[in-house]
């Protein structure tokens, strides 16, 4: 029979999995590119995903680096960070991501998910408007000068 402090730990590990895995399908990477780019096991980043191991901190820093996604919503995932306003003060959030964690209707879970959406969009955007004006760009006329030579 599980205690209830052990249901609350198997709770924060499977919620920490689901985000860790939300976070590895937002940036399009299967499970073994994220191992590859985490130098840890296959097996074991599914268990992760799966909510069955709570990885070290080493782990953790590895996937944080890896997604990039903040090492601390990894953490207050498995409820070690205060609350989300606590990121909100440490962190350069833009106008959208300081709403989103200040949203009291939403869970962490849910913040972060809606963050690391955001980013995703808005570097795809700045993406390809940075390839948009590259190719739309006028090219500069190549005018001789014409003159008479003395």
């Amino acid at each position: 029979m599980e205690h209830k402090s052990d249901d609350h730990v198997n709770n924060q590990k499977r919620i920490l999995g689901e985000f860790i895995k939300s976070q590895r399908k937002l940036a399009r990477l299967s499970l073994r590119e994220l191992a590859e780019r985490t130098n840890i096991s296959n097996p074991y980043l599914s268990q992760i995903e799966r909510g069955l191991h709570e990885p070290s901190i080493r782990i953790l820093k590895s996937i944080s680096n890896a997604l990039n996604v903040s090492f601390g919503s990894l953490l207050s995932q498995l409820g070690h960070a205060e609350d989300s306003s606590a990121f909100v003060k440490e962190t350069n959030h833009s106008q959208v991501e300081t709403a989103i964690y200040s949203d009291p209707r939403l869970s962490q879970y849910h913040k972060e998910v809606l963050v690391a959406s955001y980013k995703t969009f808005i570097s795809t955007s700045e993406s390809s408007e940075s390839l948009h004006r590259k190719h739309h760009e006028p090219k500069p006329a190549n005018k001789k000068i014409k003159g008479k030579i003395r």
